[in-house]
């Protein structure tokens, strides 16, 4: 058995085949190109037990991702992240059952190392010697620890408002980075135009290379492996540019065509903040694509996307699996990331949050019900965000008494 059964590439539109041989970007139809397998020969030679005999970690489902030789494979250990329960804080808002995925123990604190390991990796297979990008922050980190580890260089450019802590990260691992005054969009155009000057580089802007994609999917198959090759109910998750949903609904696919998953799909949640909810009012709208959003501003800064490039992807997934799209407001999910705190001791991502207030909604209006196995994505640590917790607290001087808690 080959390490890899990809077969081909699609253009996400129109279908046409590209060679997943070569360097690619966008399709001609200026679409995200999706990664294809031989899934027919997957299904003859891998099974859910041989999979669990493997390392824990996102490389366990090497069939279904990119990298045809194993020796090209750039890792920190990424993935097999844990489902946890969260009894006390699922029973307050009336989901007992609910669960979190928790992509704040993965390295570099994000999800987005996913994306970053299996991107960098096939890169490097295909000769690519420098890897470019907008970010929010996140993303930009994670390419930027695995572009180093690869022995790869890396260019990323972040608007100035991203998340300090994400500029160390790119800092302290030898990337070139700017900070530029103004939208991830407006980054974007820089990057590229440099790019383009560059050799050896590749952009690897959200969904303009096919490999992003095939990292994050990898969430999909471990929930559903999690749960015993069953799929939960409903799936939240933050959505900005959507490549987790996008990987989620696409491993989903993958899987029920192996046999490896029966029955209904889960019902996909993209949850937004309503100072940058694109998605959301596209899908009210009962539109295919978006429009960019005006002004856009959260304090969920990682979706933070006026315009992302596959938006149609994400409304096909959440439609197509009889799900919706809510926002909510920055108040509300700073609420909630307190207060999931408090009650389990999870101190997540204000991404994360946006769904946790998404999840208490949603079963408040009778769409979530009770006895619905629901997943919510947590996609980042907290500590990557100390700025959404406020510390108020007394200064003692070394001569004096901790005073007695009051009864309140």
């Amino acid at each position: 058995m080959v390490y890899s059964a990809l077969s081909h590439l699609d253009c996400s539109k129109t279908g046409r085949r590209y060679d997943a041989d070569l360097v690619q970007g966008v399709s001609e139809a200026g679409v995200p190109l999706l990664a294809r397998y031989d899934l027919e020969q997957v299904a003859a030679t891998v099974t859910p037990a041989d999979i669990a005999a493997r390392p824990a970690d996102l490389w366990r489902y090497h069939e279904v991702l990119p990298v045809r030789d194993e020796a090209h494979v750039v890792t920190l250990g990424e993935g097999m992240t844990p489902l946890l329960p969260l009894p006390s804080y699922g029973a307050a808002i009336g989901v007992p059952g609910l669960l979190m995925k928790d992509e704040g123990l993965i390295p570099t604190g994000t999800f987005k190392a996913r994306g970053a390991a299996v991107g960098v990796s096939r890169a490097k297979e295909l000769g690519v010697t420098g890897v470019a990008m907008p970010t929010n922050g996140n993303a930009g980190a994670a390419w930027a620890v695995y572009a180093a580890r690869a022995a790869m260089t890396s260019l990323i450019a972040m608007p100035v408002d991203a998340p300090s802590i994400t500029r160390a990260e790119c800092v302290v691992s030898g990337a070139e980075l700017y900070l530029v005054d103004g939208l991830i969009g407006d980054a974007g155009k820089l990057v590229a135009a440099a790019v383009a000057e560059r050799t050896g580089y590749q952009e690897v802007s959200t969904l303009k290379e096919p490999y992003r994609l095939e990292g994050k999917k990898t969430m999909g198959y471990e929930i559903v492996e999690q749960l015993g090759w069953r799929a939960p109910d409903v799936i939240l998750y933050p959505a900005g540019g959507g490549v987790g949903l996008i990987g989620i609904y696409k491993a989903l696919l993958e899987m029920r065509e192996l046999g490896w998953l029966k029955g209904d799909l889960p019902r996909l949640v993209a949850v937004q903040a309503e100072g940058c909810a694109p998605l959301v009012e596209a899908y009210e709208q009962g539109k295919d694509e978006s429009v960019p959003f005006p002004d856009a501003h959260t304090v969920a800064f990682g979706i933070t996307v006026p315009k992302a490039l596959g938006d149609f992807l994400v409304l096909e997934a959440v439609r197509r699996t009889e799900g919706t799209a809510i926002a909510v407001s920055d108040a509300d999910l700073l609420a909630e990331q307190a207060e999931l705190a408090r009650k389990e001791g999870a101190f997540i991502c204000p991404e994360g949050a946006a769904c946790m207030a998404a999840a208490k909604q949603l079963r408040a209006s009778g769409w979530l019900r009770e006895g619905d196995r629901t997943v919510v994505l947590n996609t980042g640590a907290g500590i990557k965000y100390p700025e959404t917790v406020t510390v108020d607290v007394p200064t003692l001087a070394v001569d004096s008494r901790i005073p007695f808690p009051s009864a309140g």
